[in-house]
């Protein structure tokens, strides 16, 4: 059996995941997740980890947006870990990716990101 992904949206949906479920080898893995976060939700993440870096340092330097969205990842119990680049001169963040995330999962880190900021003194610029 190939890889499937279904989006749960009407009863034809949920007839064809039957089927596959009825029809799926001994072994095959299957995975439910909540619906994935909006754009919207993106764009408000990306805005606020923006005024974040801009606004703001961590152990006395300057992060980038990504960078500061593993810290808060991180900070939420996400798997992130930062690794050396090739030619180690700086660190990149391995782990969890935003755009699995779901929509509840996706609003506590912008609520997180918010919270943090207003604690921090960060002046953001969308409306949470």
């Amino acid at each position: 059996m190939s890889r499937h992904l279904l989006v749960l949206w009407n009863a034809a949906d949920r007839k064809r995941a039957w089927r596959y479920i009825a029809e799926a080898p001994e072994g095959t893995r299957l995975e439910f997740k909540a619906a994935k976060r909006t754009l919207p939700q993106n764009d408000a993440m990306w805005a606020a980890l923006s005024d974040v870096a801009i606004q703001k340092e961590h152990n006395g330097r300057k992060y980038t947006p990504d960078s500061w969205k593993a810290i808060f990842l991180h900070a939420l119990g996400y798997e992130t870990e930062f690794v050396p680049t090739l030619d180690n001169r700086a660190f990149l963040p391995l782990g969890q990716s935003s755009s699995d995330l779901s929509k509840s999962e996706m609003s506590s880190l912008i609520d997180f990101i918010h919270a943090w900021g207003a604690q921090n003194g960060v002046v953001f610029h969308d409306k949470p």
